[in-house]
C-alpha cells in the first residue's frame, strides 16, 4: 500500500496533465499556451476520437471540451469518458459559444463539472481549471485515506476474530485441565494415576505453549502495524540462528514423532535483525508441524544464491494445499487459519507476520504445495549488508 500511495503523491506533485479538445486549431492554441504558462502539462487534440484514445493512453487530471465538434460532439465524448471505469473520476468542463440556459444544464447532466464560453477570459479559466484540480486532487486523496481506512478495519477484524475464536481454544483447554486437576486433589481418593497425572500436565504444557505463541505473535503483529518494532540487522550465522529458533518447537516435534533435518552449512550466513529471522522461521517450522501427519519430516536447509542472497527452504512431507488456499495466502482480509493433523488451532496470523519480517530485511517469500505431498516455504536474505 505505501508504493500505491507514494506513486499517487508523485503523481499530485507532478504538473497535472490537462487535456484539450476542440476542432479548431486556433482556440487549442489559446487555450494551450494560457495553461502552458501556469506551468500545466497539457495535450491538445482536434477531436473527440482522438480525445478517447488518448485519455486511455494516459489518465489526464482535467480535460477541457468543446462541445460543438463534427462525428463525435462534447456529449458523447463525456458520456463515453464516464462510462469508462478507470476515467469516469476525470472533471470535465465544457466550452462552447452557446451560452443558453439549455445547453449549460445540458452539459452538466452529462457529467461535466463546469462550463467556460467563448471567447475565453483568461483569468477566468485559469481560476476555473486551478479549482477543479484542487477539487479532484482532494478527492483522490479522500480515496488513499478511505482505502487505508479499510485496510485498518480489516487488521482490527482480524484481531477481534484471534481473540474471539483462535485464542478461546487453548484458553479453554488449559482451565478445562486444571480444573479437572484440582477437583481431583479435593477428593479423599485421587482417581488419576501418575502417568495420567503425566499426560495432563503435558497437555496443560502444549495449551500454554500455544497461548504463548499465538500472544507473541499478537504483540509483534501489533508493533510492527504501529511501525513501533526496532530493526538493526547483523551479519547471523544461518546454522546457529536456525538451531535457537527451533529449540521451542522440539517438544511438539516430539510428540508428533516428527523428524527435524537441518541441512545448513556452518559457514552460512545472513544479514538480517536477529528477532525477526527467528520469528520467521519459528512460524514457518510451527506451521510445518502442524500440517504433518505423526512419523513425517521437516527439512530445513539453505543454499547460496547469485548476488549475495542466500535462499533459506522450510519443506514438510505433510497435507499441502489446495490452489485456492495458495492464492490466499498471506492476505489480511481473507482468514486462512485451518486446523493441524491433530487438531491444532491456527491463525495465518504467522504467515503474515513471516511476509512482513522478511520484506522489512529485504527479501522476498515464496510458498510451492501439493494436496497430499507437503509444503516448502523459500525466503531469501542478503548474506552481507548489502541492500539487494
Amino acid at each position: 500500500m505505501e508504493n500505491d500511495n507514494l506513486s499517487d503523491k508523485k503523481k499530485f506533485w507532478a504538473a497535472p496533465n490537462i487535456l484539450i479538445v476542440d476542432d479548431i486549431p486556433a482556440n487549442l492554441k489559446v487555450l494551450s499556451d494560457m495553461l502552458k504558462g501556469e506551468g500545466y502539462k497539457v495535450r491538445p487534440v482536434p477531436s473527440g476520437i482522438l480525445a478517447l484514445q488518448a485519455a486511455e493512453k494516459e489518465k489526464p487530471d482535467l480535460v477541457i471540451l468543446d462541445i460543438m465538434m463534427p462525428g463525435m460532439d462534447g456529449y458523447e465524448v463525456c458520456r463515453q469518458l464516464k462510462e469508462n471505469r478507470d476515467l469516469s473520476d476525470v472533471p470535465v468542463i465544457f466550452v462552447s459559444a452557446l451560452s443558453e440556459t439549455n445547453d449549460i444544464v445540458k452539459a452538466l447532466t452529462f457529467g461535466g463539472v463546469d462550463y467556460l464560453s467563448k471567447p475565453f477570459q483568461a483569468e477566468e479559466v485559469k481560476a476555473r481549471v486551478n479549482t477543479h484540480l484542487k477539487i479532484y486532487r482532494q478527492s483522490k486523496e479522500l480515496q488513499e485515506q478511505s482505502k487505508e481506512l479499510q485496510e485498518l478495519n480489516a487488521t482490527k477484524d482480524k484481531f477481534f476474530s484471534i481473540i474471539a475464536h483462535d485464542l478461546r481454544d487453548p484458553v479453554v483447554a488449559f482451565m478445562g485441565l486444571t480444573e479437572m486437576m484440582a477437583d481431583d486433589s479435593q477428593k479423599n481418593s485421587a482417581k488419576f494415576t501418575p502417568d495420567e497425572i503425566k499426560m495432563l500436565l503435558v497437555r496443560m504444557m502444549n495449551s500454554s505453549r500455544k497461548i504463548f505463541s499465538l500472544l507473541e505473535n499478537l504483540l509483534e503483529w501489533s508493533l510492527i502495524q504501529r511501525g513501533m518494532i526496532s530493526f538493526t540487522p547483523e551479519l547471523l550465522n544461518l546454522s546457529e540462528s536456525v538451531n535457537e529458533s527451533l529449540a521451542a518447537l522440539s517438544e511438539s516435534a516430539k510428540i508428533k514423532e516428527i523428524e527435524f533435518t537441518l541441512n545448513i552449512s556452518e559457514v552460512l550466513n545472513v544479514y538480517a535483525d536477529a528477532n525477526m529471522f527467528s520469528t520467521i522461521i519459528r512460524n514457518l517450522a510451527a506451521n510445518a508441524v502442524k500440517f504433518t501427519p505423526k512419523g513425517g519430516k521437516v527439512i530445513v536447509s539453505a543454499k547460496q544464491e547469485e548476488n549475495s542472497m542466500v535462499e533459506i527452504a522450510v519443506s514438510d512431507t505433510g497435507i499441502g494445499m489446495s490452489k485456492k488456499i495458495l492464492g490466499r495466502l498471506f492476505r489480511l482480509d481473507i482468514n486462512t487459519g485451518r486446523h493441524g493433523t491433530e487438531g491444532e488451532s491456527g491463525t495465518g496470523l504467522g504467515l503474515l507476520l513471516c511476509k512482513d519480517f522478511v520484506e522489512k530485511n529485504g527479501g522476498k517469500i515464496y510458498v510451492d504445495s501439493e494436496e497430499g505431498k507437503g509444503s516448502t516455504f523459500r525466503f531469501i536474505l542478503n548474506a552481507d549488508n548489502l541492500q539487494p
